[in-house]
Order: C-alpha cells, then structure tokens, then sequence
C-alpha cells in the first residue's frame, strides 16, 4: 500500500522552476552581451579601396573638362539669292585661295534683273545730263535778263548825271531831269529783282539736280546689289585656308541665306573646353590653362567664358600661346585644364567620392590595426583631384576615398 507524499511533488516542482530561471537568466545575459558587442565589423579587402594620406602644403585649385579643337577664324559662305546648284568644283580638304570658285550656281531671274537694272540706271543718267542741260540753259537766260536790266540802269544812270548838269543850267526842265530820275530808281529795283531771281533759280537747279542725284544714286545701289548677285552665282572662298564642309550637292535648289560652305584658317585654332557648371563658376577671362592633344600639352589662357547653361556645362573658349603639336586639326578632342588659384599652407586629401566642396562628410578613418572608423570631416575649396581640409582631420592620417555606400549601416571596416 502506497503512502501519498505530497511534499516530493512541491519540491519537484520547485526544482523545475530553479531551473527554468537559471535557464531564462542565462538566456538574457547572452542575449545582452551579444547586443553590447554589435553587430560584426564587415571586412573589406586592402586593395579594392583607395586609401590617401592627409597632406599640408600648397594645393592647386584647377578644373578639367573636355573639348576640341576649333578654327578662332570660320567664314561660312551663304546664298544670297535661291539658286540651283550647278556644279561642285572644290572638295571639302582643298587649300583655297580668297578667289577660289568653290560652286556654280545658277539663277536666270538674277541676269534679268541685273540687265533691268543695268538699263534703268542708262536710261536715268541720261535723264540727268538732259535735265542739267535744260536748267543750264535757262540759268543763261535769266543771267542774260539779269545783264540787260543792269545794261539799261547804267544807261539810265549816265543819261541822269548828264541832265543833271544842264538842268542846273536851265537849258532842260526840270521835269525832265527828274523824270530821269524815276526811270533810274526803277531800274535799279529792276536790276535787283533779276538779281535775286538769278539767286533762286541757282538754288533751284541745285535741289532739283540733287533729287535727280539721289534717285540715280538709288538706281546704281540696285545695279550693285544685282551685279553682286550675279557674281554671288560663282561662290569663292573670300579667304585662304581650307574647306571644311560643302553641305549641298549637284542639281540641290538653295534658298536665299542657306549655308553653301565653310572656310576656316586650320592654322590658328583655339580649344572650346566644356566646364561642369558647379566649377565654373570660378573660371574667369586670363586663367592659365593646359591643353592636352594627346599628342603634346599646350599653354593657352581664358579668352571667353559663355553666360549660359547648356546640358549642365558651361563652355569656356581657350586660346592657345604655344606651338600647336603634329596633328593638331580642327574639330580635335582634346582635355583642357584650367589653373584656378593656388592655396598655400592648407591641409588637403585626394578628392573622396561625393566629396563636394564646402561641404562635410563623414569618412573612414584608418588607424595603425587597419580598422577604420567613419569621422566626421568638413570639406573646403577643391580641385580637379584634391579638396581641401578644414576640420576632422589631420597631417599623416589616413582616410578611404573609395565609395563606402555599402557600408553606410557601419561606423567601422577592417582592411585585410
């Protein structure tokens, strides 16, 4: 017969619950040394990295950008009335002369024109030397009035001075005598008014051959247009250098101002660089500059800075002081570099992927052991590959420049 022993079961299950909290507490202190470890430092591999010591010296700001070769002197060569292409003499590549006739046009109303021209312009010179003539003439019949009337005042007045005499006398009345003196006062008002009218039909000759003038000189300015025209339909070069393009073909019809071809100077070239619009805004006319042909660097300077934003460059005209090297041509790709300023005594890095300047970034840090720790560091004034340091850093510290984006959710790496 079993005897019930209540008190074994109280123990057992007192024993149960000892080791169930014995259990929980070691649970909970692992679960917290594991949360005070962190989580665990990512590895990355020592050459996958670009690592670069922080430097104090003078650091020289520039900006690079591309661009190419292009002639300072481009003449383009336009029609100046519609036309059909007749021939193409000249291939793009040719050395031409200022007189070379590069194309053949031809437009039959431009010769009608010019001979229209050419007979009204006739036809109005002949007006004007008739007209000339005609007020000639009658500018001499009004001097020979004017010499008649000043003929019968002189006659007039001798006729009076002697009456004069033998009026005093008695011999004639003296009625007479002032009868002659009338006749002299009216002849001089006489002389006068041909006088005068001789003055104004000088006047009047004068404006009325000067409209004859203008209108001739109207005509001989529309005789030149049609002359130009017509000697426009033998397209020349109008300078020496070299045909670069020809953008029409035999038997096309050009418009009046369509670009037939281009001439350029190839020996005066200068380099048309595209400059990031967040660095060009320290460019400025004079810079020094270094433009690389690929085939030999050339000095050159800031000629031209353009005021506008095209695809997010700004185009920065450079022209070239040194000698141009061996293959240099228009339409040449080339780098450019343009020396913005030089900073003395600044502490500088090479430039950390987006790292832009005046800006702070947080960068790994790497110490003796290779472990690096992300740091806060702000950024000054920079250049092409450099930027410069102003806070978070010192002289010989050692910082990642690579791109660390994958390991944004950790404030340290371990180079292996």
């Amino acid at each position: 017969m079993d005897i019930a022993r209540p008190e074994l079961k109280i123990r057992k299950r007192r024993r149960q619950w000892l080791v169930g909290g014995v259990v929980l507490l070691l649970v909970l202190a692992a679960a917290a040394g594991l949360m005070a470890l962190g989580p665990a430092m990512p590895s990355v591999e020592r050459s996958s990295v670009l690592v670069d010591t922080v430097k104090r010296g003078e650091l020289l700001r520039e900006v690079r950008g591309p661009g190419t070769l292009v002639p300072k002197e481009i003449r383009w060569i336009a029609a100046e009335t519609s036309a059909r292409v007749e021939r193409v003499l000249v291939k793009p590549g040719a050395a031409v002369e200022p007189d070379t006739v590069i194309l053949e046009l031809s437009n039959p109303e431009v010769d009608d024109q010019l001979l229209a021209a050419k007979a009204a312009l006739t036809a109005a010179q002949s007006d004007l030397a008739a007209r000339r003539t005609d007020l000639k003439s009658r500018l001499l019949d009004q001097q020979a009035a004017e010499a008649q009337a000043r003929t019968d005042y002189e006659t007039a007045r001798m006729q009076a001075e002697s009456e004069k005499t033998v009026a005093e006398k008695g011999i004639i009345p003296a009625v007479q005598y002032k009868k002659s003196l009338v006749v002299l006062e009216q002849l001089k008002y006489r002389v006068e008014i041909e006088r005068q009218r001789v003055a104004e039909f000088e006047r009047n000759i004068t404006a009325q051959l000067a409209a004859e003038q203008a209108r001739l000189d109207q005509l001989a300015n529309t005789r030149d247009l049609r002359q130009r025209q017509a000697d426009a339909l033998q397209v020349r070069a109008g300078i020496a250098g070299v045909l670069q393009r020809v953008p029409v073909e035999e038997g096309q019809q050009v418009d009046a101002g369509a670009n037939l071809a281009r001439v350029a100077r190839p020996g005066d070239l200068m380099a048309e660089l595209r400059i990031a619009e967040t660095q060009a805004k320290d460019v400025v006319i004079g810079q020094p500059a270094r433009i690389d042909t690929r085939n030999g660097i050339v000095a050159g300077k800031v000629l031209r800075v353009d005021p506008a934003v095209q695809n997010g460059t700004v185009q920065v005209d450079v022209e070239l002081e040194g000698a141009l090297p061996a293959g240099a041509r228009p339409d040449l790709s080339v780098d450019g570099t343009i020396e913005i300023e030089r900073l003395a005594d600044v502490l500088y890095v090479g430039r950390p992927a987006f790292g832009q300047p005046e800006s702070e970034v947080r960068l790994f840090k790497v110490d003796a052991d290779n472990v690096a720790s992300r740091v806060p560091v702000q950024l000054g004034r920079s250049s092409v590959n450099l930027i410069e340091v102003r806070n978070g850093l010192q002289v010989g510290d050692r910082v990642i420049l690579s791109d660390t984006s994958a390991y944004d959710q950790s404030d340290k790496l371990r180079l292996d």
